[in-house]
């Protein structure tokens, strides 16, 4: 009889963008023979994919209920759940950074970070329960979860795992796995954006998000035993019209913030998808002579990667008006209200207009490409 592969699922990060994934899950809910039966033994997240990550592995025991309960929150989600957007606030944030800076730290210590996502640790504590982690992989409903952040005390990239007794801890250049149980400080550091939200102490060492510094996103899932892998991202598709309007006019402060976060969170993972492309031609071209076949340890891995068919500036930019007042005046000043600005946007806008479009995209698109997705999926 056929094993069945071990499947495992990478979630990439990009703020509110990761609403996409959700839409995602939601429509391979809808493809199972069993919608209890989680598909994917092996859950890899980073950023704001790690949420989702998590929410999936400890509601692994019903794939389907796990989902939808994600899908509601994401759905009732305001930006006063993840972080301070109130006048106040900001007023005080532009008095901190001006006397600190004046002052070179002395009058007033420098910020930690430019927003406050305390409301998102207090959502974080209600919404996810992290003991059901243990509990799927007792139940054997999963085979491990693993969250990366980046680590500003050393500068390597850090997997923190939590799975099966046999799964090892790795080291490889820049990168390591450390088996740890998962927490919420995991799940914060992961999606602390250097910069826009503080950085987070786990033991001696602080961390920020964990797409900066990753060098290969897909390795953890490899590590942790995975035979396929099947990749939510979150690569934008851009109008070219756009691009060609505003060929020749020099870029604003939103889309040059939005073009980095772009190279943080997209970049990365586009190269080592290329890098695992040539890996799997390699392999290909050395099947046919087993002499040299045998000395190498690398393997075929088939993968699977779904990313947005539409312009989440596109869409974005029909929503820029839910922004909070103040909020809504600081973008409009940095450009991120104008169309090639909106990149910005398409990760700080955490409405439910938008990441309701947002879910309903990534689940079409997932029933666009059903018999693709359950084939690989080998339901």
């Amino acid at each position: 009889m056929h094993r069945p592969s071990r499947i495992g699922l990478v979630l990439s990060g990009g703020g509110a963008r990761a609403a996409y994934q959700v839409g995602v899950l939601l429509g391979i809910s809808k493809l199972l023979p069993d919608p209890a039966k989680n598909p994917f033994p092996i859950i890899c997240g980073t950023s704001a994919g790690a949420i989702n990550a998590v929410a999936l592995a400890s509601g692994a025991a019903n794939y389907q209920l796990a989902v939808a309960t994600l899908a509601k929150v994401w759905k009732q989600l305001h930006i006063q759940d993840v972080y301070d957007a109130s006048a106040g606030y900001f007023f005080k944030t532009f008095l901190h950074f001006g006397i600190s800076l004046m002052s070179a730290g002395h009058a007033w210590p420098n910020p930690q970070s430019f927003l406050d996502n305390a409301p998102l640790r207090e959502m974080l504590a209600r919404t996810m329960q992290f003991g059901g982690i243990e509990h799927s992989i007792d139940n054997g409903c999963l085979q491990a979860l693993a969250l990366t952040a980046s680590c500003y005390t050393t500068g390597m990239s850090v997997t923190f795992f939590q799975g099966l007794e046999t799964l090892e801890e790795w080291t490889r250049y820049q990168r390591l796995g450390i088996r740890e149980r998962i927490g919420l400080d995991h799940l914060m550091a992961t999606a602390a954006i250097p910069l826009i939200f503080p950085s987070v102490r786990i033991g001696e060492k602080f961390y920020c998000d964990g797409a900066v510094r990753q060098l290969s996103p897909l390795s953890p899932a490899l590590h942790l035993g995975a035979e396929k892998l099947f990749v939510v991202g979150l690569a934008s598709q851009r109008p070219d019209i756009i691009e060609r309007r505003n060929s020749g006019a020099y870029p604003m402060p939103a889309q040059i913030f939005g073009h980095l976060l772009n190279s943080v969170f997209i970049d990365s993972m586009a190269v080592d998808m290329e890098r695992l492309t040539r890996v799997n031609h390699t392999v290909s071209l050395l099947q046919s002579n087993e002499a040299l076949a045998s000395q190498t340890q690398l393997k075929r891995v088939e993968i699977f990667q779904l990313n947005p068919s539409k312009s989440l500036e596109g869409i974005v930019y029909r929503h820029t008006h839910l922004f909070p007042p103040i909020l809504r005046f600081i973008m409009k000043g940095t450009g991120a209200t104008r169309q090639r600005g909106t990149a910005l946007a398409t990760y700080l806008l955490f409405e439910p207009g938008y990441c309701r479009e947002l879910i309903a995209l990534g689940y079409r698109d997932t029933l666009q490409q059903k018999e693709a997705i359950s084939q690989f999926l080998e339901l």
